[in-house]
């Protein structure tokens, strides 16, 4: 009973708040520190990945959902595969000039005051959380965003729709259409991956066995010219010497 009591007593709320708040600042600075482009986008994968589980806690499920589908989901697995497929090293690091970090200080120092601006003009939070409490709930009604903003995108005029309609009701026929879709996408994603793999296998760097390898063989080759341009210039020594003697005797024999 004492452990359900401790238990029951935990804020969660604010529990959950303070641990993604923690983990989505940690890895932010993680991503500006590292030089590696694989680990910072592992690193952007947590922060933005906590800072979408900071929307559900807020109550903006919609906007936590396209946190993660476009931005964990979408630009960043975009930027993991671009590395992976384009990289001719083993670590890709990025070579930054102070600049970048003086320029990047002040657009960050901006932003920070920015936020404790914000987050310092509520008098209070526990009262400004009563007062939006009811702002925060809506009816069913009036709380499906979602669907009439999907519609829309996809160039259906929602306010010209009945009350009744499938449609409004969240009901529609692009269920199919988009599973194929992300079918095909797939197939695409995977069929560039198996060509870049192949361009790559064909130009693929040296690896230091097969660089050792290549030195080891072509020191031998630099030896057998060096023995073979030795032994040339020592026959054609020879030669000389022959002629030279030759000459010398048949000198002799005419006087």
């Amino acid at each position: 009973m004492g452990i359900l009591a401790a238990v029951n007593s935990v804020y969660w709320h604010e529990f959950f708040f303070m641990l993604f708040a923690g983990i989505s600042v940690v890895f932010a600075v993680c991503v500006l520190l590292t030089q590696n482009i694989v680990r910072m986008a592992f690193y952007l994968v947590l922060s933005l990945g906590s800072t979408a589980g900071l929307f559900f806690l807020a109550g903006a499920e919609f906007v936590g959902a396209m946190q993660l589908m476009i931005y964990v989901g979408g630009t960043l697995v975009l930027l993991i595969f671009g590395v992976m497929l384009t990289a001719q090293q083993r670590y890709i690091k990025m070579n930054t000039h102070p600049t970048d970090w003086v320029l990047a200080t002040i657009v960050g120092g901006s932003l920070l005051v920015l936020l404790i601006g914000a987050a310092t003009g509520v008098d209070s939070w526990k009262d400004a959380s009563a007062s939006t409490k009811a702002l925060t709930t809506l009816d069913a009604d009036d709380a499906r965003t979602a669907t009439p903003l999907g519609l829309a995108l996809t160039g259906v005029r929602v306010d010209k729709l009945d009350s009744d309609s499938a449609l409004t009701n969240g009901q529609s026929g692009y269920l199919l259409p988009f599973i194929i879709v992300s079918v095909h996408l797939l197939v695409v994603l995977i069929g560039a991956a198996y060509m870049a793999r192949t361009k790559r296998s064909a130009t693929a760097p040296v690896g230091r066995a097969e660089r050792a390898r290549l030195n080891i063989m072509q020191m031998e080759h630099e030896t057998d010219d060096v023995v073979y341009s030795a032994s040339k210039q020592s026959s054609s020594s020879l030669l000389n010497s022959d002629q030279n003697q030759a000459e010398e005797s048949t000198d002799e024999a005419e006087e």
